[in-house]
């Protein structure tokens, strides 16, 4: 079948999968694991035979394809196999298969509408009872338009808890099957939230959001399948309480409870976002609450470190919610003090200074960012106090002591953000300053210090656009496989043989990697640096010794 007449690019479903996956896709195919169940202009839908039967979906058409398949590998890592060996079932199929299914679908509904409610009301029960998800979707939607609230709450707050528990532990191909689930049940909570039954709502999402939180332990939260639930449960809680508009006192201290003592952030600036709710009443007794809890929290500074949290709840929630409620009032001298209070690291100092420089108060925020800067002289340079302090010292046009401030960092913690900062005051002879005082330390062979680490020389070098002095530098001092890319990559044109020399070595340590994709990226850059011939000879030489590497063959050829 021609290419032209396909209804998926192949040469997309390749990127999208990638070489490996789409060799087993067609093993699929060929093997004939695919049925198409249903395929309309803009949609294929398959089961896919493999150690389970797995629903596969693809959309679209050419090059625009989207979809997703039942499978783990699908959740783990995207395009998979199935979709593979579905696109090329589709392709196989041409125009008459999607008549053929086009044609089935309206015959079954044709068939359908032909029975009578009662009929199709024991179809869907039949149906029920051989899937339990559906069962479980039939009993929530019901339960929602017939029960009394009573009633609906015992059942919601069942198939919540069902739902939610979970036997053993639950790695990360088996989270995502997981939050599909609570996501279902929360939604069936969502559709009570702005009506009637708002109260119901609630009350249930309070428990849902105490039972997800519980979770912690028990599931793999490498793709924030909690946090994302957690946020979904928040916007539920926050409608339904628009809706309810409880007690503000009492909501108030719950708020504040949960805010404050809980390990997640679901209730993080709920005075802010809960004030309409709240009201006057209940943001006063927000802020009582909160004062009185900072107020027996001890001052905090480098020497006093330890836990985050002391009598009243975390120092940091704490200090969230009254620098709300001081913006709020606009008292400027409220936030200072507020920020003041805590100042046990660089970023503590950091945000006081940002504060008192956003107020307009940039001499206080620059004193307080210098007293940062001295009070942790002995510990590693924190670049975004540094450089916050440098660029209020420029602007007060006081350079040399910015430039005082970024040598002494330089020359305790090198890197080439600091080199860029000094750059920019001290021009040309700080450039050259800096290459000298990196090369003398290199040259110590110290064994133990940042002077044995090369790869800031060069990229320096590279920054500097001095390409000569950046491969003299890899030559004489070394530098990592990552830096040496980077500097081939940039001036493979006017240094050919020395950029020629890394990617034939790379290609070499790729391959022993079977790292095939990355190889031909590299031989394809080395084509545009020398002859037809050499490239050729190059490449044959490849073929004799790993011609063994099937799959880099077909690359290759």
């Amino acid at each position: 079948m021609a290419q032209s007449s396909a209804r998926f690019d192949i040469a997309k479903v390749k990127k999208l999968a990638g070489g490996k996956t789409f060799e087993r896709g067609e093993e699929y195919f060929e093997d004939g694991s695919v049925e198409i169940q249903s395929l309309t202009p803009q949609r294929v839908v398959a089961e896919v035979a493999g150690s389970e039967d797995y629903r596969t979906i693809l959309t679209g058409r050419g090059s625009e394809i989207g979809g997703s398949c039942s499978c783990p590998a699908f959740a783990e890592q995207g395009f998979c196999k199935h979709m593979v060996a579905t696109a090329l079932a589709a392709n196989a199929g041409g125009d008459s298969a999607e008549v053929e299914t086009t044609d089935a679908r309206s015959r079954m509904r044709q068939y359908l509408k032909g029975k009578t409610a009662d009929d199709l009301v024991d179809l869907i029960l039949g149906l029920a009872e051989q899937y339990p998800e559906l069962h479980s979707r039939l009993e929530l939607q019901s339960a929602a338009t017939q029960a009394d609230d009573e009633t609906l709450g015992k059942r919601l707050r069942k198939a919540i808890d069902a739902t939610i528990r979970t036997r053993g532990y639950i790695d990360y191909r088996e989270a995502p099957r997981w939050q599909a689930k609570v996501e279902e049940v929360l939604e069936a909570v969502a559709q009570l939230a702005s009506g009637p039954r708002a109260r119901v709502a609630l009350g249930l999402i309070d428990h849902a959001i105490e039972a997800i939180e519980g979770k912690f332990e028990a599931i793999d939260d490498s793709d924030s399948v909690l946090g994302e639930l957690l946020s979904q449960a928040s916007d539920i809680h926050h409608t339904a309480a628009e809706a309810v508009r409880p007690e503000p006192i009492g909501f108030a201290r719950s708020l504040f409870e949960r805010e404050t003592k809980s390990d997640f952030e679901t209730f993080r600036d709920a005075a802010e976002r809960y004030a309409d709710v709240l009201g006057e009443p209940g943001l006063a007794e927000y802020k009582r609450l909160a004062t009185a809890a900072w107020d027996k929290l001890p001052a905090r500074s480098s020497t006093t470190r330890g836990s985050s949290e002391r009598a009243g709840g975390p120092v940091h929630a704490l200090q969230g919610i009254l620098d709300f409620f001081a913006k709020r009032e606009g008292d400027v001298d409220a936030r200072i003090a507020l920020y003041a209070k805590n100042l046990e690291s660089p970023w503590d100092y950091l945000e006081l200074a940002q504060i008192c420089a956003s107020e307009g108060r940039e001499d206080e925020a620059l004193r307080r960012a210098e007293d940062g800067l001295w009070l942790f002289e002995d510990r590693r340079v924190d670049e975004r106090l540094l450089f916050f302090a440098v660029k209020l010292l420029a602007k007060a046009r006081r350079k040399p002591e910015a430039e005082a401030h970024l040598w002494r960092a330089f020359e305790k913690q090198p890197s080439l953000e600091i080199f860029k900062q000094l750059r920019k005051i001290g021009g040309d002879p700080t450039a050259e300053r800096v290459a000298a005082l990196l090369e003398a330390g290199l040259g110590q062979k110290s064994g133990r210090t940042w002077h044995d680490r090369p790869d800031l020389l060069v990229e320096i070098y590279m920054h500097e656009k001095r390409f000569d002095d950046a491969w003299q530098s890899v030559n004489r001092f070394g530098a990592s496989s990552y830096v040496r890319e980077a500097l081939a990559e940039a001036s493979d044109v006017k240094f050919p043989r020395q950029a020629l020399e890394f990617y034939v070595a790379e290609v070499e340590r790729q391959l022993n990697g079977a790292g095939y994709e990355e190889a031909m990226k590299l031989i394809r850059r080395m084509a545009r640096l020398r002859s037809t011939a050499e490239q050729a000879a190059y490449v044959a030489d490849l073929k004799t010794r790993h011609g063994r590497k099937r799959n880099f063959m077909k690359l290759l050829e």
